[in-house]
């Protein structure tokens, strides 16, 4: 199995691709700086660099890296600086994702690819009927006006969520939500929710990037957990926080 991995010089995405490379599957990386990669990620027999911004590269590049690929993985994210949070691309992880989805389509394999999204619990899945607080709410509205970022991590999930839905022959997809996401040294228990449990606003819990990586990986390779998540935005926490239970 080959898995192609946008964002992985980023603290999650590198865990992701570590991972993966663990449970003995190829890596495909489009990355922009291959030296933010850990040298024993980067050496790695099993992982293939792209020396790239996926946004840069043409359709057909695109499709090409794709076309031996059975499952993408997306951990962009922006950069928290000014220029990240404000300038362009304004939508990189929207427009990366239906550049990626235009790809597989345009491959027309023989059964659907999964494409797992690293999303957010202060997006609600529009899916379900889940239940915020007026206040949460509020603030919601003023992130997704003031801080272009978190309506791309909206867009994103829609759009997988809306053109692909439950059955698509083409791409089957996972959002995975994280909390207030901390660093671990190393991958612990942890829980997953169809919905969030807690408010993300006003009582986020807490989430290490490693599981994160953990759980994206077991999407990929494990097809039960695929199978019990596929289409849906499960709600990751560190099970060592009490509170979330």
């Amino acid at each position: 199995m080959t898995t192609i991995v946008v964002g992985a010089t980023g603290a999650t995405g590198k865990l992701l691709v570590e991972q993966l490379l663990k449970q003995g599957q190829n890596v495909k990386a489009i990355v922009r700086s291959p030296d933010k990669l850990p040298e024993s990620v980067r050496d790695h027999p099993g992982l293939s660099l792209i020396h790239a911004s996926v946004l840069d590269l043409s359709d057909a590049e695109i499709a090409g890296h794709l076309r031996d690929c059975d499952a993408v993985a997306s951990c962009l994210g922006h950069n928290l600086t000014f220029q990240g949070l404000f300038g362009r691309p304004r939508r990189l992880v929207t427009d990366t994702t239906r550049r990626l989805c235009d790809a597989i389509e345009a491959n027309r394999s023989e059964g659907p690819t999964k494409f797992v999204l690293m999303n957010t619990t202060g997006n609600r899945n529009r899916d379900l009927d889940e239940p915020i607080s007026f206040a949460q709410k509020c603030v919601i509205g003023l992130l997704r006006i003031l801080l272009p970022p978190h309506a791309d991590n909206e867009e994103a999930a829609d759009y997988l969520r809306t053109t692909f839905g439950q059955s698509s022959p083409v791409v089957e997809w996972v959002a995975v939500r994280p909390d207030g996401l901390i660093d671990e040294p190393a991958v612990s228990e942890y829980e997953l929710h169809a919905s969030p449990t807690r408010s993300a606003i006003f009582d986020a819990g807490k989430t290490s990037r490693v599981n994160v990586g953990h759980f994206m990986a077991a999407l990929i390779t494990d097809p039960e957990v695929w199978n019990k998540w596929k289409g849906q935005m499960p709600v990751i926490y560190n099970k060592s926080n009490p509170e979330s239970c």
